[in-house]
């Protein structure tokens, strides 16, 4: 980790600030410095006065107080350090990695994860990726999603793959368990943006800022099981292809298309409360996994493809709906 003692700054406190808080007289003294990140300083106990750790954010400081601090680096600062994180690698070469990813882990630093996402991960396992924009990440999968995703170990291979995603020939193939009757077929181009009543979602929608979005989907098998007052639910195993990589696209389009996924907290339409005994509520997550991907190697130039199993949360699910086998692919597109 990146040492977080800086060099230490000295102030004195000057007579028309006497008698103020603490945090304040800093907020005044280092005025390029955030309220909120000082009063973290002074609770991380990087702040003294008169030689004593401050221990309170609202202490008063009088005329001729020295005060001390200890510049703390910013998470933001820490987010592209090293991070021993266990990673399930499938694929490696001299230009690309394939990753397994679990649900739960982050792909990007953000708030609330800085310094525990895959990108940590990969600056641990392969160092020289801190020299590519974003350690080499080329997409990502929602915390929640699980499954396939390729990482780049070189700028010329990271440029590649970009521009295959961006001419949409990377094939990218993921399972969904959806509440509902999904059709043999189908095909959702729907622009996606911000929701303007929820910051944290995203949903159907038009306007300047609004995202071309498409989602191919093709029903793989479909079952009922028992509701509420044993009212049977009709339950689809979808296979979806992406043609652009739009933020929770698959979980928008489908709750859009009325087939919300099961075990999706944030996207899940007009689906009730199930029932405590429900199979249904066997999974915690939305029940979305990346099971192929599918790419030209950006060095050899030969067309590549990988295939994993849900995970273990996903397989009970499936099986318990007879849905299956999981661990192979299904051929339900063209190609």
């Amino acid at each position: 980790m990146r040492e977080a003692l800086e060099e230490n700054l000295n102030f004195v406190v000057p007579e028309e600030v006497m008698g103020e808080r603490l945090d304040k007289v800093l907020a005044q003294l280092m005025p390029k410095v955030s309220r909120a990140r000082l009063k973290t300083w002074i609770e991380q106990g990087a702040v003294s006065v008169n030689g004593q750790v401050a221990d309170k954010v609202r202490m008063k400081v009088g005329a001729g107080d020295e005060i001390e601090v200890i510049e703390q680096p910013s998470p933001e600062e820490l987010a592209f350090e090293p991070v021993n994180i266990a990673l399930d690698v499938i694929y490696e070469d001299e230009a690309i990695l394939v990753i397994n990813k679990p649900a739960g882990l982050v792909v990007h630093p953000a708030a609330g994860h800085w310094d525990d996402t895959l990108l940590n991960g990969l600056l641990f396992r392969n160092p020289e990726l801190k020299l590519l924009p974003r350690a080499g990440i080329v997409h990502r999968l929602d915390k929640e999603t699980s499954g396939l995703m390729v990482v780049a170990k070189t700028l010329e291979a990271q440029t590649d793959l970009i521009r295959q995603l961006q001419a949409r020939t990377v094939k990218r193939e993921y399972w969904a368990i959806v509440h509902g009757q999904a059709p043999l077929a189908g095909f959702v181009d729907e622009p996606i943006m911000r929701d303007p009543k929820s910051p944290m979602r995203f949903c159907v929608g038009q306007g300047p800022r609004a995202k071309e979005a498409k989602t191919h989907i093709r029903l793989v098998d479909t079952t009922t099981v028992p509701g509420a007052g044993l009212v049977p639910l009709t339950v689809s195993w979808v296979a979806c292809r992406l043609d652009t990589g739009r933020t929770h696209q698959i979980r928008v389009h489908m709750q859009w298309a009325g087939l919300p996924l099961v075990g999706d907290p944030t996207y899940k339409g007009k689906i009730g409360r199930l029932p405590s005994d429900c199979l249904l509520s066997m999974i915690k997550r939305q029940a979305l996994h990346a099971s192929r991907l599918g790419l030209v190697h950006p060095v050899s130039g030969e067309s590549m493809q990988w295939f994993i199993e849900p995970p273990s949360d996903m397989v009970a699910l499936m099986q318990a709906l007879d849905f299956g086998p999981t661990d192979q692919p299904v051929s339900v597109f063209e190609n």
